[in-house]
């Protein structure tokens, strides 16, 4: 639609409009003022095609006639350009108004990072290795400091240095080079995560302990008498306790209840834990950040929101451009796209997620590569700029350099992601 209304508005001839691709037929087409409009059977996107314009439609037999005056290329470049940003311009709109709206009615909910007292849960064996423990209080990023928790987690993955706080004492990490490599290639893929005491969430069928009486909603505050804070304290806890019965602590409610649990032979309890951020917060492990705005005020909000996650892509993709990164290997097609969404429906996230990739593929289309509309960007900027156009001829061939770079990328990406199911 992005490319269709300026096209028609500088009276451009489109030929098709398209959902999915009709590559040699349509599930459905009807031609209506000269425009076929369609839908395709390949589910990848969709696509309008311009009358004298050279794409991945690759009609070069219609470029051999002369321009006709309702074609792309008899159009003033500034025109031409218009009609090329289209598609990144709603791309860019979209996203920006999922902000403004869902600001407007979700407003924002968050972790205040100045809550958390006892420091984060860092299992990550990458971030292990460069220095970072559970217990570390992360203190700045590069510098900078964040209120909230999901602003911290987003920077952590371009920062180039981390200042924490241990037992009191502040000191700075400098990140490996290739930190974005071997966290890409890791097999454990969390980064750092909140401590939160041993709330019962289930207990197996088959653990020592189905009848010991715990219910769901149980937190587990103290073992054999000596405190239990966290539930990342467990498994130590544990281990002298082999084939043992030990005295838990158990608050239920209010109410604090003593139990005998039986400890198996791999120093396991046999319980699943859960979780309850409202609890925990009662219980004084975070402060949960509530911000409500009203309608007009969440236009600024929305654009704060835009702006950070354009600029935030843009460090991401900074960083997969740098060989010396590693961050390339991190690269993923369509399973990685899948695995952004969470494992039970939300609205929110999905509008959240939604903005994201329109951002994604607002940036990734703006790339200089021919057959992407940054190509045709660029090729439109050297012409308004020298004053000379590109022959059709050398368009035809860079919009199949260009062709066959995409294809490479799609491989590489979706090839990324067999190696790491593989591998990991």
């Amino acid at each position: 639609m992005g490319h269709f209304l300026p096209a028609k508005w500088f009276k451009t001839r489109v030929e098709k409009f398209y959902l999915f691709f009709d590559i040699k037929y349509s599930l459905f087409k009807k031609k209506i003022g000269g425009t076929e409009y369609g839908i395709g059977w390949l589910p990848l996107g969709g696509y309008v095609k311009i009358a004298g314009m050279i794409d991945e439609s690759m009609d070069t037999e219609a470029m051999k006639e002369e321009p006709k005056p309702w074609e792309f290329r008899s159009k003033p470049a500034w025109q031409r350009l218009i009609i090329m940003l289209g598609g990144v311009t709603v791309n860019f709109m979209i996203a920006y108004l999922i902000y403004v709206f869902a600001s407007a009615y979700y407003g924002d909910t968050d972790i205040a990072t100045n809550s958390i007292k006892d420091g984060y849960l860092i299992e990550n064996p990458v971030l292990n290795e460069i220095g970072l423990e559970t217990g570390d209080n992360i203190v700045a990023i590069n510098g900078e400091t964040y209120a909230n928790f999901s602003d911290l987690r987003k920077n952590l993955i371009v920062a180039d240095e981390i200042t924490i706080s241990r037992d009191g004492t502040q000191k700075t990490i400098e990140l490996p080079q290739d930190f974005l490599g071997k966290l890409s290639t890791g097999k454990s893929k969390g980064l750092i995560d909140f401590r939160i005491p041993f709330m019962v969430g289930a207990v197996s069928d088959s653990s020592l302990n189905v009848a010991a009486g715990l219910e769901p909603k149980d937190i587990i505050t103290a073992i054999n008498g000596k405190e239990l804070k966290f539930f990342d304290q467990l498994s130590e806890r544990m281990t002298p306790f082999t084939n043992q019965t030990i005295k838990a602590t158990v608050l239920r409610d209010k109410e604090t209840l003593e139990m005998d649990l039986k400890v198996d032979e791999d120093g396991k309890l046999g319980i699943y834990h859960a979780e309850s951020p409202l609890t925990f917060e009662e219980l004084g492990y975070y402060k949960i950040s509530r911000k409500e705005y009203g309608f007009f005020e969440s236009f600024g909000v929305g654009a704060t929101k835009f702006v950070d996650q354009v600029a935030g892509y843009g460090q991401q993709l900074k960083k997969i451009f740098t060989p010396s990164t590693g961050a390339y290997k991190g690269v993923g097609g369509f399973k990685a796209i899948f695995d952004i969404f969470p494992n039970t429906w939300s609205w929110e996230s999905f509008w959240s997620i939604t903005a994201f990739l329109s951002i994604m593929l607002a940036v990734l289309n703006l790339l200089p590569i021919p057959a992407l509309d940054g190509g045709h960007v660029m090729f439109l900027l050297y012409e308004m700029i020298s004053g000379r156009k590109p022959s059709d001829k050398f368009l035809e061939y860079a919009q199949v350099v260009g062709f066959f770079l995409l294809l490479a990328l799609i491989l590489f990406a979706n090839g990324n992601d067999i190696y790491k199911a593989i591998t990991n």
